[in-house]
């Protein structure tokens, strides 16, 4: 690794550190492209029902962080906040009041995973588990 120069340390000083991709930064509430597991809009955030498939998502990648837009309500996030407790998934809100971005919700690694395709475009549909009565013909002809 190079030893920065005195006018890097000087620029780093005045300006702050350097942040590679700024603008993918600030798109993806924070996050690099490169990290994202699963994206969502505003607007899929801000409907009625959870996504299921994000919470299928942290399961399977516990070591992942919920990114959330700020600059919607509370009331809006809180049911993902619920999904991210529910899967000990740490949770940060981003608010940029500079930059307002479409992007609603972010669930992302802190390292490079190249995920091609981020972005969901439909729920599935949970068909809820029916919690029936065994009868006699149930006990005794058994599904496999």
């Amino acid at each position: 690794m190079k030893k920065p120069t005195v006018d890097e340390v000087l620029q780093q000083g005045i300006y702050g550190t350097i942040e590679t991709k700024p603008e993918e930064r600030r798109k993806f509430l924070g996050s690099l492209r490169e990290r994202i597991i699963v994206a969502l809009t505003k607007k899929q955030v801000g409907e009625t029902d959870v996504y299921p498939q994000v919470g299928q998502l942290m399961k399977k990648n516990p070591g992942a962080h919920l990114f959330l837009n700020g600059n919607m309500g509370y009331a809006q996030l809180s049911k993902y906040v619920k999904v991210a407790s529910k899967h000990n998934i740490g949770h940060t809100i981003v608010t940029n009041k500079e930059h307002d971005t479409d992007i609603g919700l972010v669930l992302a690694m802190n390292h490079a995973i190249d995920k091609e395709d981020i972005y969901l475009t439909k729920k599935e549909i949970v068909i809820p588990k029916q919690n029936k009565k065994k009868g006699l013909f149930s006990k005794l002809f058994k599904r496999k």
